[in-house]
């Protein structure tokens, strides 16, 4: 999962950070930033914007998505494999 924020469309609520302090950070200009390994990813619409999510704070940060005033948290989820996939559907030997 990876998530990015459209700091045009936030309001600087900062409810995102209480969600998930870990993934995302609020600069001095009062806008919220999204975060990877402790550090800010202040790229504004470039892919320099967009943070890998450790697995343990999915949930965390699609909560945060969905209670955010400004509507301007996107998740973008990776797709599983197509091997993933076939060996779910395959009957245990």
């Amino acid at each position: 999962m990876r998530v990015w924020i459209d700091q045009d469309l936030c309001t600087g609520d900062g409810i995102c950070l209480d969600h998930c302090g870990d993934v995302f950070v609020q600069l001095e200009d009062g806008i919220a930033y999204v975060a990877e390994g402790g550090r800010p990813l202040n790229d504004p619409g470039g892919s320099g914007s967009l943070a890998d999510v450790p697995r343990r704070h999915f949930d965390s940060v699609i909560h945060a998505a969905e209670m955010c005033p400004g509507e301007c948290i996107f998740v973008e989820i990776d797709p599983v494999p197509v091997a993933a996939v076939d060996a779910a559907d395959q009957p245990a030997a």
